[in-house]
């Protein structure tokens, strides 16, 4: 769903249809309005047109009764649709069903072919779907009428609308006005909301109606200034969301023009900070960092960015590099910040590492939002690379501040504190650039472990005296730890693959997959210091005093562990 389509630029914004009158029918607004049962002839109109409309199924495979959402093969349904057939059992295939948008695409495709066929079929799934799930019925389909069909097949009855003047179409889109305004149903900050706001907002311009519209837009601008903060940070906790609300803040800016309304300055200014956000979260390889409920494989479309290549959001994220537009560019990012809503995972603390054109230290993922062992996994601590503190209980939904930060332009330091298991815990985290390097020292009021889960394109070569070494071909990379403030190996560390009992050692690379991936599991001590070292399978690192000196293919690098637990 987040696949960009183009916008369909349109000449000349094409006049609304005004109402004659509103009348009441069983508490519900009914609109009127005489008009033609057709339209004489098809003409694109801002309404059928533009970025909602999805790329599958296509015209043609919605007139062969042939469904294919999300990826996952296509669904047989016949000309007589069975509005209750859920096949893989996924909330979001529902939803996708359930929204009509596929119906839609046949009246968008009819504008621009005239093909009279694609305009019947749509009437006729349309009506079908009205007749078969009236609003509380004893055998509508228990996902019709949740919210955020309810929001997304707005626009496609709106589109229907333009050639269709049937009474059960009108009755049905004044039901859905009423609901999209009802403020229980409204899901306020999140981007259901928007496309809330988007559909109330395309039934009130159809049918002139001020109160729909008026509605619709003050409610997105104040969802959207809780959505997106000062800094263009998507709050819900996965940056991949911020494509989606962009692309959808585009819907709603070009709707709002369309209505021949002002767009709110408000409004625009969080719709054109996103893009800081989308880029600071996107890695050298072009693919946005897996965190929260973010596939690894969402590739957004180039966005502008800002001048800093290492960017500090009050969300809850840090995101690094050594340069932009370079794909061997090293790149990091932590997690910090308010407790866990919307689309994040229990990841504070957490961090990823690329450098040299790989990808080293990853998340497991998204997979689905269906409840599974497996889903319920990916949310967990366990599913990231975090200080975990062995023998209490984790507490979720904890926030964790960011209480120190140095950045400069070779080298950066960042401190995360919080107390999720009860008693402090602490991490401190070191970037050094040009000598690839990346340092993170674990320590807390109590024993503890770390993880460290690898990209599944490296295997690892060895493990052996606290130094694990890992492979892509003839390229190395090497992972040591040591005990602090000993500053001696600590060997014993654990690499699990493809368990299931209980997970670990998994990664999603996309949407419904997942594949095994190697994850080193340290042993348990009361500070742990980790030393990642890309390009080499031979990493000298000496260590007294606190200090350490870690030698790299491009120079030697310095650093010191403080008995605060911070690293410089």
């Amino acid at each position: 769903m987040l696949r960009r389509l183009s916008v369909l630029s349109l000449s000349a914004v094409l006049p609304l249809t005004a109402l004659t009158g509103l009348t009441g029918l069983t508490g519900l607004t009914v609109l009127t309005g005489a008009a033609p049962a057709r339209a004489e002839a098809p003409h694109r109109t801002p309404e059928c047109q533009g970025d909602w409309l999805p790329a599958t199924p296509t015209s043609g495979d919605v007139m062969n009764g042939k469904l294919s959402f999300l990826g996952l093969p296509a669904v047989t349904v016949g000309k007589d649709v069975d509005w209750r057939v859920d096949p893989y059992k996924n909330r979001s295939w529902q939803m996708v069903f359930q929204s009509l948008r596929w119906m839609g695409r046949l009246v968008a495709d009819y504008e621009s072919t005239g093909e009279e066929t694609y305009l019947g079929r749509a009437t006729e799934i349309a009506k079908d779907w009205v007749t078969d799930n009236p609003y509380g019925g004893r055998t509508t389909s228990p996902y019709a009428w949740a919210e955020h069909p309810i929001a997304l097949r707005a626009p496609a009855l709106v589109c229907l609308s333009r050639y269709v003047k049937a009474g059960w179409l009108k009755n049905s889109l004044a039901l859905h006005a009423k609901l999209l305004s009802n403020p229980k149903n409204y899901e306020l900050g999140h981007n259901h909301g928007l496309d809330q706001d988007i559909g109330l907002l395309r039934i009130g311009c159809r049918y002139g109606n001020p109160k729909w519209k008026n509605l619709a837009v003050s409610r997105m601008v104040k969802s959207m200034k809780l959505d997106i903060d000062g800094q263009g940070a998507l709050r819900e906790q996965a940056p991949r969301y911020a494509i989606y609300v962009h692309d959808r803040l585009r819907v709603a800016v070009d709707t709002i023009k369309d209505c021949e309304m002002k767009v709110p300055a408000a409004l625009a200014t969080r719709w054109e900070s996103l893009p800081r956000h989308i880029s600071a979260a996107t890695q050298p390889n072009g693919y946005m960092v897996p965190i929260g409920d973010g596939p690894a494989d969402v590739q957004p479309a180039a966005f502008d960015h800002a001048k800093s290549t290492v960017q500090v959001f009050d969300a809850g994220y840090v995101f690094g590099r050594t340069a932009w537009n370079d794909p061997k560019s090293a790149y990091y990012s932590i997690r910090f910040g308010p407790a866990l809503k919307f689309h994040g995972h229990e990841d504070h603390m957490g961090v990823t590492y690329y450098a040299q054109g790989r990808s080293i230290l990853t998340e497991a993922g998204f997979v689905s939002y269906e409840n599974t062992p497996y889903r319920r996994w990916t949310l967990s601590p366990e599913a990231h690379n975090v200080p975990i503190l062995v023998g209490r209980k984790f507490r979720g939904h904890t926030p964790t501040p960011l209480v120190a930060k140095s950045v400069r332009k070779d080298r950066q330091t960042f401190t995360v504190t919080d107390k999720a298991y009860g008693v402090p815990r602490k991490r401190s985290v070191l970037v050094n650039h040009r000598e690839d390097v990346m340092a993170v020292l674990d320590s807390g009021g109590g024993k503890l472990r770390n993880l460290w889960h690898l990209d599944p394109g490296l295997k690892v070569v060895s493990n052996e005296g606290g130094q694990i070494v890992v492979g892509d071909g003839g390229w190395k990379a090497s992972i040591v730890q040591l005990a602090m403030p000993s500053c001696k190996p600590v060997g014993g560390q654990r690499v699990v693959r493809g368990q299931t009992s209980p997970y670990q050692g998994w990664v999603s690379p996309g949407y419904m997959r997942k594949e095994p991936a190697p994850v080193i599991v340290s042993p348990v001590a009361k500070s742990l210091l980790t030393v990642v070292v890309p390009g080499t399978d031979r990493p000298e690192v000496t260590c007294s005093a606190r200090t350490l000196i870690v030698h790299t293919p491009a120079g030697s690098v310095t650093l010191r562990a403080s008995s605060s637990g911070t690293l410089s």
